[in-house]
Formats: structure tokens, sequence, C-alpha cells
């Protein structure tokens, strides 16, 4: 299994990275928004891959970190989820984010990827939401702190996108009671 792929960045689309080793192959990587991020045509770069290897095809699946790797492999161990709609699923921002989104079971961040609707969302939800805790994918505690922020916004009736913008920048040092202040501040003005 190929898990590391180190060479010179030969392209970058945003979707697809070319990576030339110093054997000289180049290697398709599909990759996330943050790897794409930080490849740079002509420059050096060491990246963890993940190959999936199907009946008709074998793709590489590039990370920014471990942490979207491993994510990304509990994602396709969900029924119904490929590793494009895995994929998808990590473009919506931090890994961090996508599993507290998934531990505090927010269906409306899920279903934002093409592909994944209200039952493959709770799905994902019901099987990895457990994981995530024990991966300590979620952050720890503060995301479970802002997790319950965000429910107790929604209890509110805001709707789950304005609460997750809401406590976007607030410190999470802060005691949850000072955070749902400064988050129902934002959402006055």
């Amino acid at each position: 299994m190929i898990s590391l792929i180190e060479g010179k960045v030969f392209s970058n689309n945003g979707v697809e990275a070319v990576i030339l080793t110093t054997a000289g192959v180049g290697y398709t990587i599909k990759i996330t928004p943050a790897l794409a991020k930080g490849l740079t045509k002509g420059t050096n770069a060491l990246v963890s891959v993940y190959l999936a290897v199907r009946e008709d095809s074998m793709d590489l699946y590039g990370f920014a970190n471990e942490e979207e790797k491993r994510l990304f492999k509990q994602l396709i161990s969900v029924s119904g989820i490929g590793p494009k709609s895995a994929l998808h699923l990590l473009s919506l921002g931090e890994a961090k984010d996508l599993s507290a989104a998934i531990t505090r079971g927010d269906l409306t961040h899920l279903t934002k990827v093409s592909g994944i609707g209200r039952k493959t969302a709770e799905r994902i939800i019901v099987e990895l939401k457990n994981k995530m805790v024990e991966m300590d994918l979620s952050g720890g505690g503060e995301s479970g702190k802002i997790g319950e922020v965000i429910e107790g916004l929604i209890s509110l009736g805001y709707n789950s996108a304005d609460a997750r913008e809401a406590v976007k920048d607030i410190s999470t040092d802060l005691p949850a009671e000072q955070i749902i202040r400064e988050a129902l501040k934002r959402l006055g003005k």
C-alpha cells in the first residue's frame, strides 16, 4: 500500500496534483482544498496518501495531515460513502470542524455536499459519532463545549449555519456561558 509520496509538484489545479518523484514517475493525486493550498508548482512536497483500489481503477487521495487521512478512512468505512464523497466532505473545512459536526449530529453541515442526502448524513452520524470521540478527532473538550453552545443556540431558534458562524472566532478558553453571551451579541447585530 502506498502511504507517502515525495517529489516535486508538477501541477496542481486545486482538485488534483501531479507529484513527480526522483525516479521520474508522476503520480496523480486527488487532493483536499487544505492540501491544494500547500502545493506550489515546482516545490518539493511530501504527501500523505491513501490508495483506493477498485475493480476498474486505482486512485490516490492526498491529505494535508494525518488527521484528515484518519477521518477520510473513517468516512469511507460508512456504507454508501466512497472516496470521492469522503473527499468532498473534507472540502467543507478542517477535519476537526467536520468531526465536530458529526459529533454534535449537524445534518445541515453534512448535507451541504452534493450526493450526501439526509439519510446518508444520518448514517454517517450514527456510525461515526462515538468513533470521533474515541479517535479524538473532534478536538476533545473544546469542540464539545462549542458543540454544546451551537446546540443551545439552535434550541433557541437560530439555524445551525448562523450558530456556527456566531461562535466561529470566539475563544474556547472562555466558559460556555460567556461563549453563549458573545454569540448572542453577534447574532443580535
